[in-house]
């Protein structure tokens, strides 16, 4: 049998034209999928027929094109199945088949494997492993077609593979900076894009509830209301990305500002006084994007708590109104929020308060949405409410986080009305990338990380003035309202100052801090405006910012809440230029304000600073002992170093500051039980596994870690030990400790395996599920690894090892232990970390090796 290439090629385009032509006429999006993927069926049998391959292979579609969903210019993903290694005669003839694919016209993507190549490759990827999951046969051997289905379904865990996936998601995510607010979202990939629903189908699929949403309602997984939203959000999100690929006839998932007019026109809008078309289009869009985002989380939730043993759900009370049911916060009645509405802020100071928790379950967050309409003008008015937002900006941990969650849910809307009137409000100008809802949230994300000694490597400047500031909580609020008023008319620095006025007043702020909050929010432009467009070498135009200024406080307030707002608007707007030009107008007003003279010591680090030389001076040391050793250290180090701690590392290193050999120095821990051990040593392979390979043989349970590397390229750890095996006199372990390690470090001994040892009783009645999480930092060249583990003999070790095997290399950590809860934070950089694939397979490793 042959086959006419140029026929097949007009065929298949004089269906495509056909298709469109129907869509215009019914507008059914899901009959248009259905029927390129059937003509496309049909193509392609004919296409494989012609070529008399032998009866033993089977071609399969894939992907999306397997599910039956196929975009009009979608790739067209194919597996074709062989039995065993392909004979030269068979090899040519697929070289043959493949070359005629493109000349067809199609945009297909095709793999030749076997059955065993295919599950190692879906073993090796989960992106693979997903595809292969939606494979259909369209022609050849249907026994080996079923028996490769059988060996995959029976290959694959329906828990690793809704973990896979959840990471996978979050990786995404943060590829799309965890919005779907961007000004050009892509329909598809951006956090509301169909992919959110497509990920809940395959999470689903694997756990054996079916594909669709139907099944899902069945399975207790959706309900009935919850059904009818998401199907409504995918239809929508359907057709815009259909009417996307008709207009561009190319595959073009983003919606970029040159196709958001048409779009608008296709979807019948048009300008009017108020917005233009494109902003009527983009704000529908917003709005069901923001569902996706509810519904995904609450149905990921739901699969995997389906799919988590039960043992791990026993509620554990928090007070009268929630209970801790995993790691999730739960409401303990569930019509709490419509008897007492103030338990709707106080569920957020939960989240923000108890460590333990890391999201909230399914009803919780469903009641919490449902609640929205509860927060009335004498909801806002009352004292308690008032008191209980402000405790959610003064928080120490969970601010970005429990605001974030706060506007998915439209509670902050709701809260503060004229923020609900500007979120999904898109923003035209030539940097901002967000909408203004967004952008504010980014920008509270951006102040938060300069008062967080984990992110202080990113811009140490900032984190060393944030911890100078008086009350910088008050940031948070002049970035809620630097931008309010914007699409309003007219100047929005000037209306925004009376909605944070009113605010002020209204929770009880001090005349000092409204007046410091409103003046922020009036010039929030004025340092960038100043620094980037004014000759920062002529003295009229410094004096005439420091007039404006005032004070040091209102200085470092500006150039905090610059800092952020720049960083705000786009990853790409800032850079070391626009950096270099705020910090040169900073210093020259810092130095105007103070007339020349050193400013007055203060804030934080200053503080522990003087602290240290007061205390070395009790050793006769003199006041320049210091020096050497301190200017190879950062900002990182002073934040997460008490006075007593940095004096102890200044006497015991300022005269080997360049030593060749170890130095290892322990004593009885000054502020309780347990030994502390500083370690200062050349970095070296796997320096921080063989450290804890060390205490963990020795006997010890690291409880707090502290990880520096100088500037010289040295490591100064600080570790504080407890002494499992209880032995009586921790002071004669000092030698031993110090002998054996230095030892050890000296000649570079491979890190010892630890044993096992004993699990509490807490924890295995009461089992953590492990969390682990690797993002990006805020230049691209480092990645945080944050994870909460239960705390047991060796868990350092295993994360250390684990990052070695894969070539990660640690530069600072932060070992939190809370009872029996590990909480630890790693800046870490090298290997392939870079690859999202790789980071997924760290993460799903590290999780497994950390599950007791």
């Amino acid at each position: 049998m042959t086959c006419n290439v140029a026929a097949l090629r007009a065929e298949i385009k004089a269906n495509q034209q056909r298709l469109q032509q129907n869509y215009e006429h019914s507008n059914d999006a899901w009959a248009l999928l259905r029927e390129r993927s059937a003509f496309v069926d049909a193509a392609l049998v004919k296409l494989w027929a012609s070529f008399d391959f032998p009866s033993s292979l089977a071609l399969a579609a894939v992907g999306g094109y397997g599910r039956g969903e196929l975009f009009p210019s979608s790739d067209i993903d194919l597996l074709i199945l062989l039995p065993k290694d392909a004979s030269k005669t068979t090899q040519e003839k697929l070289e043959r088949l493949v070359g005629h694919f493109w000349d067809i016209g199609l945009e297909i993507g095709h793999s030749v494997r076997t059955i065993p190549e295919c599950l190692e490759a879906a073993t090796n990827d989960i992106t693979v492993q997903t595809a292969l999951l939606e494979a259909r046969l369209l022609t050849g051997n249907a026994k080996l077609f079923a028996s490769f289905e059988k060996r995959l379904y029976d290959n694959l865990d329906p828990l690793a593979f809704f973990e896979a996936k959840r990471l996978e998601q979050r990786e995404r995510y943060q590829r799309f900076n965890e919005t779907p607010y961007s000004l050009e979202p892509n329909c598809k990939e951006s956090p509301g894009g169909l992919r959110d629903l497509q990920v809940i189908f395959w999470m689903a699929k694997a756990a054996g509830y079916g594909s669709t949403w139907t099944a899902l309602q069945e399975h207790g997984i959706i309900t009935a209301e919850g059904a009818r939203m998401t199907e409504a959000c995918q239809e929508y999100l359907t057709h815009l990305r259909i009417r996307l690929h008709f207009m561009l006839g190319r595959r073009e998932d983003r919606l970029l500002f040159d196709y958001q007019n048409n779009l608008a026109e296709k979807f019948g809008f048009a300008n009017n006084e108020a917005k233009r078309a494109s902003e009527q289009l983009m704000q529908v869009y917003y709005r069901h994007a923001k569902t996706v985002t509810v519904l995904n989380t609450l149905l990921t939730q739901n699969i995997g708590a389906a799919l988590t043993p039960k043992t791990e759900q026993v509620p554990q009370p928090l007070d009268d109104n929630f209970q801790m049911i995993g790691n999730l916060l739960d409401i303990r009645d569930e019509k709490l929020f419509e008897r007492m509405p103030s338990a709707i802020l106080d569920s957020f100071l939960v989240m923000q308060e108890c460590h333990e928790l890391s999201g909230m379950t399914t009803r919780t967050l469903r009641a919490l949405w449902r609640a929205r309409d509860l927060i009335t003008p004498e909801f806002r008015a009352n004292p308690e409410h008032r008191a209980a937002f402000l405790k959610l900006l003064q928080s120490e941990r969970g601010i970005v986080h429990e605001f974030r969650r706060m506007n998915q849910l439209d509670i902050l809307g709701s809260y503060l009305p004229n923020f609900g009137k500007i979120v999904g409000q898109m923003q035209h100008d030539l940097f901002h990338v967000y909408t203004v809802d967004q952008h504010i949230l980014q920008v509270m994300r951006n102040i938060r990380r300069f008062t967080m000694s984990e992110f202080a490597h990113e811009y140490p400047m900032c984190s060393r003035i944030a911890s100078e500031l008086d009350r910088p909580w008050l940031l948070y609020v002049a970035a809620l309202f630097h931008d309010i008023a914007k699409g309003r008319g007219g100047d929005h620095s000037e209306l925004g100052t009376v909605d944070a006025r009113e605010f002020c007043v209204d929770h009880g702020l001090s005349e000092e801090d409204t007046e410091l909050v409103v003046w922020l929010v009036r010039n929030h432009l004025v340092m960038s405006q100043v620094a980037q467009k004014e000759d920062l070498t002529d003295p009229e135009v410094i004096a005439r910012f420091v007039t404006l200024v005032g004070d040091l406080r209102h200085l470092q307030a500006l150039y905090l809440l610059t800092h952020a707002d720049i960083r705000g608007t786009s990853p790409k707007v800032w850079n070391h230029w626009k950096g270099k030009l705020l910090a040169d107008l900073y210093f020259q007003a810092q130095h105007h304000i103070t007339q020349g003279k050193a400013p007055e010591a203060h804030g934080v680090i200053a503080e522990r600073q003087a602290e240290a030389m007061r205390l070395l001076r009790f050793f006769a040391l003199s006041d320049t002992v210091h020096e050497r050793l301190w200017k190879q250290l950062d900002t990182v180090y002073f934040l997460r170093h008490s006075a007593e701690e940095i004096a102890w590392h200044t006497r015991s290193l300022h005269y080997r500051i360049f030593n060749n050999q170890p130095v290892v120095r322990a004593r009885p821990y000054q502020e309780g039980q347990g030994l502390q051990v500083m370690v200062y040593t050349q970095d070296q392979p796997d320096l921080f596994a063989r450290i804890v390979g060390f205490f963990a043989r020795a006997g010890y349970s690291i409880v707090d870690a502290k990880i520096h590397t100088t500037a010289h390229g040295y490591a100064l750890d600080s570790f504080v030990v407890l002494d499992v095996e209880n032995r009586e006199n921790e002071r004669e372990m000092v030698p031993y400790i110090e002998h054996e390690l230095e030892h050890r470090l000296l000649h570079q001994l491979p890190p010892e395996i630890p044993s096992s040892g004993r699990l509490s009783r807490q924890v295995k009645h009461f089992p953590i599920k492990p969390e682990v999480s690797i993002r990006g930092d805020e230049k691209g060249t480092h990645f945080i690894l944050s994870l909460i583990a239960a705390d047991r003999p060796g868990l350092l070790y295993t994360v250390a090892n684990t990052l070695a095997e894969h070539g990660a290399s640690l530069q600072t950590a932060k070992i939190t232990t809370l009872g029996e809860r590990a909480e630890d934070v790693f800046l870490i950089s090298g290997g392939d970390l870079r690859d999202t694939q790789h980071r997924i397979r760290l993460e799903t490793e590290l999780m497994e090796r950390l599950k007791i």
